[in-house]
């Protein structure tokens, strides 16, 4: 299967170790002189509602990447801290929950 770069950016990133949803990718790093890819990055999630920045970018190495599908890709890497704490632990979640 082919892809472009452009195609891999509607794709939604799901770690196989946790089940988190990370993003889609928005950007590739390559090696200029051997031409492989050598990484895909997600951007950092917004802060409450957008405001006070953005978390750090997650890089994932093409090498922790374990299927590209057609609507998903599935990556096995150490989710980073920040985006363990985000499922269950924003304001509107915490509203509708059901104790």
């Amino acid at each position: 299967m082919n892809c472009f770069i452009t195609d891999m950016r509607e794709k939604e990133i799901i770690n196989l170790r946790d089940g988190c949803r990370l993003g889609a990718v928005c950007d590739v790093e390559f090696d200029t002189c051997s031409g492989n890819i050598v990484s895909i990055v997600v951007f950092g999630r917004s802060k409450v509602f957008g405001f006070g920045g953005k978390g750090e970018d997650i890089k994932i190495c093409w090498n922790d990447i374990k299927v590209i599908g057609d609507d998903t890709i599935l990556v096995d890497f150490d989710c980073p801290k920040e985006c363990k704490n985000t499922s269950n632990n924003n304001f509107l979640d915490s509203l509708f929950r059901h104790k």
